[in-house]
């Protein structure tokens, strides 16, 4: 019979760290809900990795827990995993990348995989509009742009053979985000569309509208918004596949390193660790985690899976 470590951790918090009874409580209930999640993937707790924990915290946002409950939650697993560690039953602390939100910050709002799915079949890809929806809901969520970066894209910003795009974000940063096949195959099939769409003019932009008229964010906002309509979702921004493009990179067990550049964050030590990633290692991250980063444009792997 294995040994009940939990409850040996909430011992020695009782007995030699003296705390009272109250907290002693709150632990219990917090490592009670990591040992149900640990059970229904059938393992034990203290055998649960990285990858695992990070989807765990993923699993209690999703679940609508606020920020500091979720904060509470991760600061109790962390003890319990330094205990661990301390006791001998681990090497290394899995726990030491996870990030706790801060308290008052509004946790993002994301779609499931089977939800980003749904939208990304919606738009109607026998119309050249259609067509270029369908590239842009692709490219939005297989590399997390914000909807000014996606609207503002020019004809060069797009590296079809090497499967990179170039982007200018906040404060006129440029970065550079690999591309997954799915998306670039919507692109190849969408040059034809937008042909159609310019009707003989001209235009620097990739993403144009009817006779070449510039694509403002408002205008895709409100044909994003029609698409998730037809495909049975409520309340949905471009902002929303963004937070679902890092979500799920994070629950394929991508590093928030990695992520964290790509997103191109501004804030300190996300630009001190962007510099420290080289593309290769971005390409390696994207093409390993990103669940559509292998599909063609009907949705299948290379393998024909």
């Amino acid at each position: 019979m294995s040994r009940d470590l939990i409850r040996e951790h909430l011992l020695y918090l009782q007995v030699e760290k003296g705390l009272a009874g109250n907290s002693v409580e709150s632990y219990r209930r917090d490592l009670a809900r990591l040992k149900a999640y640990a059970e229904s993937r059938g393992r034990e707790p203290q055998a649960l990795d990285k990858v695992e924990l990070t989807q765990f915290v993923m699993s209690l946002t999703r679940e609508g827990l606020s920020p500091r409950s979720v904060s509470r939650m991760i600061s109790s697993v962390r003890g319990f995993y330094r205990y661990l560690l301390l006791d001998g039953h681990l090497k290394s602390d899995p726990t030491s990348d996870l990030m706790s939100p801060q308290a008052g910050q509004k946790l993002p709002r994301f779609l499931t995989q089977e939800e980003v799915e749904r939208l990304i079949e919606a738009p109607d890809t026998t119309t050249p509009a259609g067509v270029r929806d369908r590239a842009m809901i692709e490219l939005l969520y297989a590399t997390g742009l914000r909807v000014s970066e996606l609207t503002g894209l020019t004809t060069s910003s797009v590296d079809i053979d090497r499967g990179l795009l170039v982007c200018t974000g906040k404060g006129s940063k440029q970065r550079s985000i690999p591309v997954g096949r799915s998306a670039i195959a919507w692109l190849q099939r969408y040059e034809a569309a937008r042909r159609a769409l310019l009707a003989g003019r001209d235009s620097q932009r990739l993403f144009v509208g009817h006779m070449g008229r510039t694509l403002t964010r408002q205008s895709f906002w409100a044909a994003l918004k029609k698409h998730a309509e037809r495909a049975g979702l409520r309340r949905v921004s471009p902002h929303m596949l963004r937070h679902s493009f890092a979500t799920h990179l994070l629950e394929h067990g991508a590093d928030t390193r990695s992520v964290q550049a790509m997103l191109g964050h501004s804030d300190l030590a996300t630009t001190q660790i962007y510099t420290h990633v080289t593309g290769e290692r971005l390409r390696s991250v994207y093409e390993k985690f990103h669940p559509r980063a292998k599909q063609n444009e009907k949705g299948k792997t290379e393998s024909g899976e």
